[in-house]
């Protein structure tokens, strides 16, 4: 079996990986998981100055506006039924749709729809 090689990670990736890894609400083991990374290197790459730096201050949490429809009142009665219960729509500004089909990882999809929004 060969051994596994060190990853050089340069300043601008643990830069990178540490500002995700400081957003309120994110798991620095997910982090981790996503970059393939020890969760105990971000840690210490947070602890450093030049790559931890201050916490984001998002501001206080914000609602977005959501709209209950009842399965008669959709304007697209032609539309194939929903095969799969676990499933959610979700429209947002600027035209963009969202379906997202089963399982999935709230805090991810949060960030996905911030990106989107922005």
């Amino acid at each position: 079996m060969g051994r596994r090689r060190r990853r050089f990670w340069l300043d601008e990736e643990k830069r990178m990986i540490c500002a995700q890894a400081r957003h309120p609400g994110v798991s620095v083991s997910q982090v981790a998981r996503h970059y393939d990374v020890n969760a105990n290197l971000i840690f210490k790459w947070l602890r450093e100055g030049h790559f931890g730096g201050e916490v984001i201050d998002e501001g206080p949490a914000r609602f977005l506006p959501v709209e209950i429809v009842s399965e008669s009142a959709t304007p697209d009665h032609d539309a194939a039924p929903v095969s799969d219960p676990a499933q959610i729509d979700i429209d947002l500004a600027g035209g963009h749709r969202l379906r997202i089909t089963g399982s999935y990882d709230p805090e991810l999809l949060a960030r996905l729809i911030r990106g989107l929004s922005a």
